[in-house]
């Protein structure tokens, strides 16, 4: 497993992974809702991802147990790209964030060398967040799809 963590720039937070296993077997765990329901730790199987459509469901993970995932599913492109907006580090129950500018994320997958899959991610977005929260929601998502990247290679080698 190979990681390029550096970020790009302050409004996009950019990751860089080979996965070793077949891209049809990445790809599934990115876009079926019960794979991704077990890697991610957020309750949304039974829902599909369908571009344009609301996909949302509690989060499952130590701590968290208050914040939904709640997303717009932007692109679903087989066996490629797979993208939807959110809005970052919404952890306060009490606060509502649609009139913020959600981040777009964006996963795409490419073959690599020995029936691997190079998987980019992409969040971006960041500098249309409020200021006020905009370096946290930053720092807690670089964290976090750090965590995931890792929940996601331990699904698909398991």
């Amino acid at each position: 497993m190979k990681r390029d963590t550096m970020p790009t720039e302050t409004d996009r937070i950019e990751r860089s992974i080979v996965i070793q296993a077949p891209r049809e077997r990445v790809w599934q765990a990115l876009t079926d809702t019960s794979k991704f329901s077990t890697w991610f730790k957020a309750d949304i199987a039974g829902q599909t991802f369908t571009p344009g459509q609301r996909v949302r469901g509690p989060v499952h993970a130590c701590g968290h147990e208050n914040v939904f995932f709640d997303i717009i599913v932007d692109r679903v492109e087989a066996p490629k790209v797979f993208s939807y907006r959110w809005h970052p580090a919404a952890m306060d129950p009490a606060v509502d964030y649609t009139s913020e500018e959600p981040t777009l994320v964006t996963f795409t997958l490419a073959d690599a060398p020995d029936n691997a899959t190079l998987l980019t991610l992409v969040e971006s977005g960041f500098d249309k967040v409020p200021p006020q929260r905009r370096l946290d929601a930053f720092r807690m998502n670089g964290n976090g799809w750090d965590a995931q990247l890792g929940n996601l290679v331990n699904y698909v080698n398991a």
